[in-house]
């Protein structure tokens, strides 16, 4: 399909300089350029699909940038982009150098404020909205949020705060999933078109000030009664409890229905208002409407037959092994119970479900309530796996000190995406987990080297119930060690050995371990003996182990995927509490993740790029080892 009409558009102003009558080939042509972008670069599809006519409506109607639009979590923002001066860029997504898969404050003007999270929008959007009203200026601000992301708690935080303060905020609530309310045609457009103009507002205020005159009784039935009416018919009587002017539902594909009715938005002077659009996740694009998950994430694929890119795996994905793990040890207890925030297929949950589908809890996007739910379960004698992402953990972590940790309840938690993620950068990136969760009292924190330890680490954790334990693990395919046929469980706090020398000591916590012991290959080369250890433990450490190696070694070098604080910081504390330190010939360093926020790429580059790598463990030696000892091993 020609893209004519959307070639003159650079930015939202060449939008509003056209005729409405145009809007419909714009929209048409902005699906086209999505759908052909990310068929080259993967990435966010069904989303971005379903907000085409939303996305050129609002750029139409409202005044950005100096309207404020704000769009949660970010993965529907391609066909944005597109609109905001970036098209030139769209086939960068997610590519190293290139636009990021999320809105980006760095990025462009257009984008008021980042995401990547969920339910944010709304607590953002007020806060500029106050911001607005102290300097006296007069823009409009629009939150843009899903129905996924109503299910977590902070949107309603803030709605509540936002319908009590009276601002004058727009949130679009984007349904696109579970209708609340389903449109119906011509009258729902017509009905909502009334309630969002002008002259019901006046009749309706109008009305208000005279039965203010009447007794208190009748005052009060005519306002219940009116707000039953329009709740009756519209589905927004809970809105209008929060304190929203609720407009909807109404057709998000038809812009004949949009656009006036985000005009009446706009020129509303009440206070808050949120407009229920109700869109077709993967719209217009024939294999994503068809597919079950509307092609939420992809990668590259056949713009004409959707057929997507399925590279040949050399390994079961770690997110698989966990899955199938988890269901040979439910086949033995009953206990077991599983429990995903809207993350079952990216979690391997799905897999257990569909075994025990009595045993398996999505509870949406609602960290805080997964983890307290799960200590709920666990007071009862059940043993609850909590599955999320490191990133996504964090949003939890008041629940995990409070309600896991300080009870010392047995919640086990399955964290993936451990370590850096690649293409969704790093608001995805599982960078603090070891820091953050092995600073806690009572919790026991692993890391899994490979796929086979990662099956004993989750019999690990099935078998292990005086407190809450965690075990982290990355995304994508293991390393390909063979598999026993179900997971044994580990001694708590206990190390292995995986290599034996006696001058270099290279102690690797999580999947390093691959690249250890190729800088232990090199280093051998060069004339160095090289012992490798798998730590397993972030806490507890094997202290015994770690000991011996920093008694018999003169170089000690920790390694894991995670920031400044975590297993290397512990490893440093043990060392000095016990004097290890104190014999001055002992070398440590301490190998971590850069005290920065790495932009996307694939891993392997942004592990080098950290020095995370083979050749980083090597260089690191020498470091420790001092320019005299280097040129010694050169000779």
């Amino acid at each position: 399909m020609s893209t004519a009409l959307l070639d003159t558009i650079k930015i939202p102003e060449d939008l509003r300089r056209l005729p409405e009558s145009q809007l419909r080939q714009i929209a048409d042509e902005l699906r086209t350029e999505t759908i052909s972008a990310v068929s080259v670069t993967g990435g966010h599809l069904g989303a971005g699909l379903g907000v085409v006519e939303l996305t050129v409506a609002l750029h139409y109607v409202f005044d950005t940038p100096r309207d404020r639009l704000i769009w949660d979590v970010g993965h529907q923002a391609y066909p944005h982009k597109i609109l905001t001066g970036r098209r030139d860029r769209i086939r960068t997504l997610r590519q190293a150098g290139g636009l990021s898969g999320f809105t980006k404050r760095a990025e462009s003007e257009y984008d008021p404020f980042g995401a990547a999270h969920t339910s944010t929008s709304i607590s953002a959007g007020l806060g500029m909205a106050v911001a607005r009203d102290l300097e006296g200026k007069a823009n409009n601000v629009i939150a843009v949020i899903g129905d996924g992301a109503m299910s977590a708690g902070m949107a309603y935080e803030a709605m509540n705060n936002a319908g009590a303060m009276h601002s004058r905020l727009i949130v679009i609530l984007n349904d696109n999933d579970m209708s609340i309310a389903p449109p119906t045609g011509a009258m729902s457009s017509y009905l909502a078109r009334l309630v969002s103009g002008g002259a019901y507002r006046s009749i309706r205020e109008a009305a208000k000030q005279l039965a203010k005159k009447l007794p208190k009784f009748f005052y009060e039935k005519a306002q219940r009664a009116e707000e039953y009416a329009r709740g009756f018919w519209t589905g927004g009587t809970m809105f209008e409890e929060l304190g929203f002017y609720y407009v909807g539902p109404i057709d998000g594909h038809n812009l004949d229905h949009l656009l006036p009715i985000l005009k009446n938005v706009r020129d509303s002077e009440t206070g808050p208002i949120l407009v229920h659009v109700v869109t077709q996740k993967g719209k217009g694009y024939a294999p994503a409407e068809a597919a079950a998950d509307k092609y939420h994430g992809v990668v590259t694929f056949d713009v004409v037959t959707g057929a997507q890119a399925k590279p040949k795996a050399n390994a079961p994905s770690y997110t698989k092994v966990f899955g199938e793990s988890l269901i040979r040890e439910a086949q033995a207890d009953d206990k077991i119970v599983a429990i995903t925030a809207a993350m079952p297929s990216g979690t391997g949950v799905d897999l257990f479900g569909k075994e025990f589908p009595a045993r398996t809890f999505d509870v949406g996007i609602a960290e805080q309530h997964a983890v307290t739910f799960a200590a709920g379960l666990a007071t009862e004698g059940f043993k609850p796996f909590c599955a999320i992402y490191s990133t996504f953990l964090q949003r939890a972590y008041d629940q995990v000190v409070h309600d896991v940790s300080l009870q010392n309840l047995p919640v086990r938690f399955a964290i993936d995406r451990a370590g850096l993620v690649g293409a969704d950068g790093p608001t995805h990136a599982g960078s603090f987990d070891i820091a953050y969760l092995g600073t806690l009292p009572n919790m026991v924190v692993m890391a899994a080297a490979d796929e086979a330890e990662l099956m004993h680490m989750v019999a690990t954790a099935a078998a292990y119930n005086d407190g809450p334990i965690a075990f982290r693990y990355p995304r994508g395919e293991g390393v390909g060690v063979d598999l026993p046929g179900k997971g044994v469980p580990l001694p708590i706090g206990k190390g292995r050995l995986v290599k034996q020398g006696n001058r270099i000591a290279i102690l690797s916590l999580g999947t390093r371990l691959a690249e250890a012991l190729k800088a232990a290959e090199d280093l051998e080369a060069r004339g160095l003996s090289t012992t490798v250890a798998d730590a397993r433990f972030a806490k507890p450490l094997d202290e015994e182990m770690i000991l011996a190696l920093a008694r018999e070694h003169e170089v000690l070098v920790t390694v894991e995927e995670g920031c400044i604080g975590g297993f290397g910081s512990f490893v440093l504390q043990l060392l000095s509490d016990k004097g290890a330190l104190d014999r001055g010939t002992l070398k440590v360093r301490s190998m971590v993740l850069p005290d920065m926020y790495q932009d996307h790429d694939k891993p392997e580059r942004l592990y080098a790029e950290a020095g995370l790598d083979a050749a980083g463990i090597v260089t690191k030696v020498f470091e420790a080892l001092g320019q005299e000892e280097i040129r010694e091993v050169r000779a």
